[in-house]
């Protein structure tokens, strides 16, 4: 897979962690599926793809009040990590990713900005070798705003010392292009697993 990167001179890439750099999209499912159906819910594998994205808690209240349901956001959201993590050694990156991360290691200022816990995007970037390409990673608890807001992105760039304008950003997600958008920043689609198995 080669990703198309939009014409300009960019001065720092942006990088989302989850289905952008980890393909931990399909793993997240299995987790997701594994915790939920603990407390009888269903998640239909397109509607996860369409909330991609989307805060955790965000998502489980969703289902709570979709499908009529009380559980507790808080533990299941610790159960769906505890869960992803068994699956982390069948963790793989994206494919096409890696060589947009090498050239921006030691060349270009790089942030990983994640709507995914540090804990979380710690232990994917680990597991990948990869943690120590990226000079600052923004995780949820660093902001206030989840995507579309720009805050995440706009914070990225504040920590590298770079404008806004002179930041490409990798995402998979329509709230993460959105997100970029909105800061002002160029943006890179990562096709999403099914995309790319029909490709």
């Amino acid at each position: 897979m080669i990703l198309s990167l939009p014409p300009g001179e960019f001065r720092a890439y942006l990088f989302d962690c989850d289905g952008t750099i980890a393909d931990s999209m399909p793993l997240h499912y299995l987790a997701w599926t594994e915790a939920l159906a603990e407390w009888g819910c269903e998640f239909p594998e397109d509607l996860f793809y369409a909330w991609g994205g989307r805060p955790v808690t965000e998502i489980i209240a969703s289902l709570n009040e979709r499908q009529g349901l009380a559980m507790p956001v808080a533990a299941v959201a610790r159960r769906e990590e505890e869960l992803y993590r068994r699956h982390l050694p069948r963790l793989t990156a994206v494919p096409g990713i890696l060589p947009h991360i090498e050239y921006a290691s030691g060349t270009l200022p790089t942030a990983v900005v994640s709507g995914s816990t540090r804990e979380g995007v710690t232990e994917s970037l680990t597991t990948l070798g990869l943690l120590d390409r990226f000079d600052t990673l923004v995780c949820a608890g660093d902001y206030a705003r989840a995507k579309p807001d720009p805050e995440a992105f706009l914070l990225a760039a504040e920590r590298l010392g770079v404008e806004p304008r002179d930041c490409l950003v990798f995402e998979d997600t329509d709230l993460g292009i959105q997100a970029a958008t909105a800061a002002g920043m160029a943006s890179v689609r990562v096709p999403q697993p099914r995309d790319r198995r029909e490709s």
